[in-house]
């Protein structure tokens, strides 16, 4: 079984962890698809920029719970200092 292609972003690759629950949440897996590669790259450094795994754990759901709502960036956040 091949694994599903889901887009990254611009500097940053989706990680696994985020690429599972993407893959398992149609809904926010739609909006995923439909933002900017820019707009992804914000959220994947948003969720890997967690130092501890609880956090990042945290974040993950967060990220969930707003693409399912129609987010598109993530909010009160500076944003990537990759880019």
């Amino acid at each position: 079984m091949s694994k599903i292609e889901i887009a990254d972003g611009v500097v940053h690759k989706l990680p696994e962890d985020l690429w599972k629950h993407l893959v398992s949440n149609k809904k926010a897996l739609k909006v995923w698809e439909d933002i900017t590669p820019l707009a992804r790259n914000e959220w994947i450094c948003w969720v890997i920029s967690g130092k501890k795994a609880e956090t990042r754990n945290i974040r993950i759901k967060k990220a969930m719970s707003k693409l399912e709502g129609g987010m598109r960036r993530p909010c009160c956040w500076a944003g990537c200092i990759h880019r």
